[in-house]
């Protein structure tokens, strides 16, 4: 997956010129926390948070500050083609809460965090119906290929399989998320093949 299918394409922006409380109004208005501030030619030239313009506002009421005299003018940036795991690793990482979208110094969109949750989420199938069963895996046991078979051997369709933590060194936990069923059956037919089930929901 990779940035261009999950960033936010439909984008506020704001002129280096702009005043302060400008740009807390369009901030407010489109329910944002951050705006690229681009030039005519729509060339990013910088990047504001509600935060930087928050923590400017006493000020700017002294005297006439503009965006300009806040804005981060050589932010992180990632290009269309970025795998969604980088943005996120950057993201988390410099704990930040989005960033712009950038190809041959223009800007096409902007990531955030709400943006990665979302393509996770659905990566997750958690906003479907869905059921879930968990199955320990210990060294020289099952296998995963052969637990996901046994599953789909069994008809039941499989929409996605995490690795969970696990307190053993030795053993691995996996979380099995499977379109919505009895998980009964399947229960059973993992343990009749000695697969410990260690949680299963309908």
């Amino acid at each position: 997956m990779v940035v261009r299918q999950w960033m936010t394409k439909t984008l506020v922006t704001i002129g280096k010129e702009a005043s302060i409380q400008e740009a807390l109004g369009k901030m407010k208005q489109a329910s944002i926390r951050h705006l690229p501030v681009v030039d005519r030619e729509q060339r990013m030239v910088g990047w504001v948070s509600d935060a930087d313009l928050r923590g400017a506002l006493i000020a700017s009421m002294l005297e006439e500050l503009t965006v300009a005299d806040v804005m981060v003018r050589k932010p992180l940036t990632v290009g269309p083609e970025t795998s969604l795991d980088e943005a996120a690793a950057l993201i988390l990482n410099k704990r930040i809460g989005g960033l712009p979208v950038v190809e041959a110094g223009r800007l096409k969109g902007i990531i955030t965090v709400v943006d990665i949750l979302r393509a996770f989420i659905g990566i997750l199938g958690l906003l479907v119906e869905s059921s879930r069963v968990d199955v320990r895996i210990g060294a020289g046991g099952t296998t995963l290929d052969q637990v996901t078979r046994l599953v789909r051997e069994g008809g039941w369709e499989v929409i996605s399989i995490c690795h969970l933590p696990s307190a053993s060194e030795t053993d691995t936990i996996y979380s099995f998320r499977l379109n919505k069923c009895d998980v009964e059956p399947i229960v059973e037919r993992l343990r009749q093949h000695q697969v410990e089930v260690v949680a299963a929901h309908t």
